[in-house]
């Protein structure tokens, strides 16, 4: 069941005299419960794809519905609420607020919503376990290692049951083996809760973890591979022979 559309769409930064074009017609769609990972060179166009899917920047050009809904007309707080209520976010930085605990950091977007408390709790309590985080729920990010904040974040993003979680760079400021524990637990979302996930990485091993890999070059979709029933480390070796034909490693996110 198709859950985004993404049709013909373009991206210009810049004025008449210095126009730089970000995306080029780019069309592709994602069905309820992928996990999509996007990959590219830096300055491929990547990071501008997910901010403008995530509303964070708006097309020049083109479209983007998300569940039948063609959000690139949305404006003010019909905006706002539809990013409440339809998107959940994962930056690299974590964006957590320093001065809550991270139980009140994942509980805010259900306290906003005037949920019951006692619904809070559970539902709370619930997305901790599943990515194992209970034990810091009474902690400040100050007292918390980077794989437990990012998990926070991930927690944060999706107790509101998001149509779709946009993760820009998850593992970007993580250890190893912060990054493997933070991708089982994004893989296990995907499978179990059929949660919606598209990421954006330069990292091949990360991208190993998607469904499905799509690679951008100069604003355009270059490429496309599909894990299918390929086990991770057979689908890693497959994205790095595309990683080589884009010219070696993709760098950073731009």
């Amino acid at each position: 069941m198709e859950l985004l559309k993404v049709k013909d769409l373009e991206k210009y930064y810049g004025n008449k005299s210095s126009l730089t074009k970000a995306l080029d017609e780019i069309s592709f769609t994602v069905d309820k419960g992928e996990f999509v990972a996007i990959m590219g060179a830096s300055g491929s166009g990547k990071t501008t794809l997910l901010n403008c899917i995530s509303t964070i920047d708006r097309a020049t050009a083109g479209n983007i519905y998300l569940d039948g809904k063609d959000i690139t007309t949305l404006k003010g707080k019909e905006l706002n609420q539809f990013r409440r209520e339809n998107l959940g976010f994962i930056f690299q930085d974590f964006n957590l607020l320093d001065t809550l605990t991270a139980y009140e950091n994942i509980s805010h977007a259900l306290s906003i919503q005037k949920m019951p408390a006692k619904k809070i709790d559970e539902a709370v309590r619930r997305v901790a376990e599943q990515l194992g985080i209970t034990e810091v729920l009474n902690k400040y990010p100050y007292q918390m290692s980077g794989g437990q904040k990012q998990r926070v974040a991930s927690a944060r993003a999706i107790i509101t049951y998001p149509k779709i979680v946009l993760a820009d760079e998850p593992t970007g400021a993580l250890d190893s083996k912060s990054a493997k524990l933070l991708l089982e637990r994004l893989r296990y979302l995907n499978t179990e809760q059929e949660t919606t996930i598209m990421m954006v990485t330069h990292d091949s091993y990360t991208a190993s973890y998607a469904s499905r890999v799509l690679f951008i070059k100069d604003g355009k979709l270059f490429h496309e591979l599909i894990r299918g029933e390929m086990q991770r480390k057979e689908f890693f070796d497959e994205i790095m022979d595309v990683v080589t034909l884009l010219g070696g490693e993709t760098g950073d996110a731009v």
